[in-house]
């Protein structure tokens, strides 16, 4: 068994699934025979086994590289990041699961002392990046496809 346990597991994939499934909806409500609910439907069934089977391998691996821990703070970081998706998906705020995610394993570490600085400064450093990073080429796509 893993330090985040089956029923952990569980409901990181439910959590990745529920965060995932209107992005997908949105693109199929092109389709208005299918309707929203039958959309975020269609996207549900899909994703829910998706995430069953790929969330385990990307938890471990992020709970080994962020910093060890044991069964209960797995489970605890991982409930945390299921409350908050959830509460997330309730009330509409946009917010990633795996930021979530890492945030919860970044207080795990912290609390515990436990932490690989350096993969936190790494990956922090790639949220920094992302978000300006996808506007500048976002801008400069938009730019060069206005003049074709």
């Amino acid at each position: 068994m893993t330090p985040l346990g089956a029923g952990a597991t569980v409901l990181v994939a439910g959590r990745l699934g529920l965060n995932d499934t209107p992005k997908i909806a949105a693109l199929l409500l092109a389709a208005p025979a299918i309707g929203a609910s039958g959309g975020t439907m269609l996207a549900a069934v899909p994703i829910a086994p998706g995430g069953l089977i790929s969330a385990r391998r990307v938890a471990e691996v992020m709970s080994r590289r962020i910093t060890p821990m044991t069964h209960g703070q797995g489970l605890a970081a991982n409930l945390v990041t299921s409350a908050v998706v959830i509460g997330a998906s309730r009330f509409g705020p946009p917010v990633s699961t795996t930021h979530v995610s890492c945030g919860a394993l970044f207080g795990i570490g912290t609390v515990t002392r436990r932490a690989n600085v350096r993969m936190m400064a790494t990956i922090l450093s790639g949220w920094i990046i992302t978000l300006p990073g996808a506007a500048l080429f976002s801008g400069l796509s938009y730019h060069v496809l206005v003049r074709l």
